[in-house]
Parts: structure tokens; C-alpha cells; sequence
């Protein structure tokens, strides 16, 4: 579904990642990882168009994407659910829901909506009700539904977890699985490394812009204290 060759990106003629190879199979999750500053918010701003390419291609389902507008990325299946929600605080959770939609035909709303309120009950319950006003979990099942709004094929999904209560996390981590048993490619950008090796079938880790390992979740959890040194960790995970 997604293939990244050799890319490298940053913002002006700063250049944030170097040379980082990755594909992605259709219907798979696929886990971004490594400390702060690694480099991989900017690798997955890159797929969806909003950094600059320095080198390299991006490539999704054999269609070379890598100078194509972000607008057109929509169009074509991806959908980013970004780094701290960055929600329309002054919309109600409908309005944010038309929001993510607006690229697809108005005649489908009413069944994305339902599929939403489907994975995310409470959602429905404060459907009326402004999303600065609610919880950070909330607001996370919010983000997610608007970015499934756009009908995607492929998912970036950027530092899920950060802010949230572990039962809010489950709740959303539940959701992806879902959409990955029902064939969406999913990339996630994640902190809590333990549970991204409990979601993911493939991860990479980023250092300093560099990607420094590939491999498999089971093989990431079997190498141990191995695969915390990639991570700057002293724990094993």
C-alpha cells in the first residue's frame, strides 16, 4: 500500500530525516518509533504532503505521490489524524465529523457518520456538543473519526496515546485493530512503544532523523534489551 524509498524531508533547507526506506502491506499496521526529535512526525507529515521532500519518492498502491499537493493526498486515500488533535474547538462534534468529509461526496455523510458512532458510542452521546469541550480521549476518538470522514485507504495516526488515560488509549488502540481487521492501513506514530508492539506487525526507529531499525513487532519484542538500546531506553520493553 505505502512504499517510502530512500526519503528525506524537513522543513526549508533544514533537513529532519535522511534516507529512510520503509513499505507498508495493504491492511497492516505499521508503528513509527524512537525518542523525541527522531524525526518521526516529520516522516509521516512528509506521506501526507505537508513537509518538504528533499530526496527520495513516496509511493502509494503504484502510484508515485511524492510532488503531489496534500489536497490531492486526500483524494487518493490517506488521512492524517494529527498530533495533538488540533480540532475545531468552536465546532460541535458534528460539524468537526462534515469537516473531515468535505472531499467526498455529501450524499455518503450520513453512513461515515454512522460507521463513526459505530467504533466510538460516546461520540454520538456529545454529538451536539462543542469539542474544546471535551475530554482529551474524546477528542482523540474525534480526530480519528474525522480523519475516517475522508474515507481513507491508508491512516497516519500521530502520537496516539500522548495526553491520555490508559482506558482512553485502549478504547482508541480497540478502534484501529478494528479498522485494520476491516483492511485500512494504519501508520502510528507512538510513544508508548509497548503498546505500539501490541498493535503494530511492522515497526521502524528513527534516531536523529536516521532510521536505525526494521523489523517485525515479534522480532522487536524478542530482541529485548537490543531493541531498547534502538530507543534510548534503559529497560528492556
Amino acid at each position: 500500500m505505502l512504499k517510502a524509498d530512500n526519503l528525506s524531508c524537513g522543513y526549508g533547507s533544514v533537513e529532519a530525516v535522511h534516507n529512510v526506506s520503509f513499505d507498508v502491506p495493504a491492511g497492516s499496521v505499521f508503528a513509527l518509533l524512537g525518542p523525541n526529535g527522531a524525526g518521526k512526525t516529520s516522516t509521516i507529515m512528509a506521506i501526507m504532503g505537508h513537509v518538504d521532500i528533499h530526496g527520495g519518492s513516496i509511493v502509494l498502491d503504484g502510484d508515485d505521490i511524492t510532488r503531489r499537493r496534500a489536497i490531492d493526498r486526500v483524494g487518493l486515500g490517506i488521512s492524517l489524524v494529527p498530533e495533538g488533535r488540533q480540532l475545531f474547538s468552536d465546532l460541535t462534534v458534528d460539524e468537526n465529523l462534515t469537516a473531515g468529509g468535505y472531499a467526498r461526496p455529501i450524499s455518503r455523510d450520513a453512513a461515515k457518520r454512522d460507521r463513526v458512532f459505530g467504533y466510538f458510542p460516546r461520540l454520538y452521546e456529545r454529538r451536539t456538543q462543542l469539542a474544546g469541550s471535551l475530554s482529551g480521549g474524546e477528542q482523540q476518538m474525534l480526530a480519528i473519526g474525522r480523519a475516517l470522514m475522508a474515507e481513507p485507504r491508508l491512516l497516519l495516526v500521530d502520537e496516539l496515546s500522548l495526553g491520555l488515560m490508559p482506558k482512553m488509549v485502549d478504547l482508541c488502540l480497540d478502534a484501529l485493530l478494528q479498522l485494520k481487521r476491516e483492511g485500512l492501513t494504519i501508520v502510528l506514530v507512538e510513544q508508548n512503544t509497548a503498546r505500539a508492539l501490541d498493535v503494530a506487525d511492522q515497526v521502524c526507529v528513527l534516531s536523529s532523523g536516521v532510521q536505525v531499525y526494521r523489523g517485525t513487532a515479534a522480532e522487536a519484542k524478542a530482541a529485548g534489551s537490543m531493541f531498547a538500546t534502538f530507543l534510548g531506553m534503559d529497560e528492556p520493553v
